[in-house]
């Protein structure tokens, strides 16, 4: 059955849909969605959390997010557990979490495939009971993101800038993490410079990755960067940035259902979907089963991609 346009609510952040290309796709997807549904930014200091527990009480049962994976992650956190399902309106740079669902990546297209949808409950990663729908890393993709927030101050948001801050960031690193790795099958002692745990088969397979056999039986992908010369993080870098990572020459996989990770700082800086955070070690990940509900195309409007 169709999704009722009185159940829904559209949640953004104060800044989405200022720049001129948002402003007109952000506008658009409203139109899709006619007049009955509201868009609501977050005001001062309101999080998500707040947005999403007001929108529920009141009596919006489909909260959509507009933005970018971010975003969708983080209503999606405030959303566990609610009953309520979760809509999504690409707004950002990559947008892997609509992609990964077949949603267009034109907002207008996105909210009409919403509308014409229905749920369809997914399980999610956590990390220390954080939930993630992308990755999780630790090591040289924090810094990463911030050479890209940098260079995206500077320059605008273009994707290709992404890319570019991969090469130059894995170009000037030399230092190696020793890692701590328990799962059920034992411990793993590593050094590496970076450690990339996937729950989206998508995503992966944009890198030039697979596993999706993995990511389909509720268990994470966990990609360990082989440690070697400068020439082999060069290799790694262009490889990253080029979207064709090697298993067994860039890095080695192996899966589990949960994992501990031990690190020698406290409180080490890890990405979750994009998002630079500081967590508390040791990093517990698990899989929560069938535990969000989100709105998916019907099969005629899904994107083949």
């Amino acid at each position: 059955m169709p999704v009722d346009a009185a159940t829904i609510c559209v949640l953004a952040n104060p800044s989405a849909g200022l720049a001129s290309r948002d402003a007109t796709a952000l506008a658009a997807a409203m139109a899709a969605f006619g007049p009955t549904v509201p868009l609501r930014r977050l005001s001062d200091g309101q999080s998500f959390e707040d947005a999403v527990r007001a929108a529920l009480a009141d009596g919006f049962t489909t909260i959509v997010a507009a933005g970018g994976d971010g975003t969708v992650a983080a209503v999606a956190q405030a959303m566990l557990g609610s009953g309520a399902s979760l809509g999504i309106l690409p707004l950002g740079t990559f947008n892997f979490v609509s992609r990964g669902l077949g949603l267009p990546e034109d907002p207008a297209a996105a909210a009409r495939a919403i509308l014409a949808g229905h749920p369809h409950r997914i399980s999610v990663g956590t990390v220390n009971g954080r939930l993630f729908l992308n990755n999780l890393s630790l090591g040289l993709y924090p810094r990463i993101l911030a050479e890209r927030e940098a260079a995206y101050a500077r320059f605008g948001r273009f994707r290709f800038l992404a890319y570019w801050t991969v090469l130059a960031t894995l170009i000037r690193a030399q230092r190696l993490r020793h890692l701590r790795i328990e799962t059920e099958e034992g411990i793993r002692d590593i050094r590496t410079p970076l450690v990339f745990i996937a729950r989206s088969a998508y995503q992966l397979e944009r890198f030039g990755l697979s596993a999706g056999d993995i990511i389909s039986d509720d268990r994470f992908a966990v990609f360990v960067a082989r440690s070697g010369s400068r020439w082999h993080l060069l290799k790694l870098a262009l490889h990253l940035a080029f979207r064709r990572l090697v298993p067994g020459d860039d890095v080695d996989l192996f899966a589990a259902h949960s994992l501990t990770i031990r690190t020698p700082r406290r409180r080490p800086r890890v990405a979750i979907d994009g998002e630079k955070r500081r967590l508390l070690a040791p990093l517990k990940l698990e899989i929560r089963t069938d535990a969000l509900s989100i709105i998916i195309p019907d099969e005629m409007d899904k994107v083949r991609t």
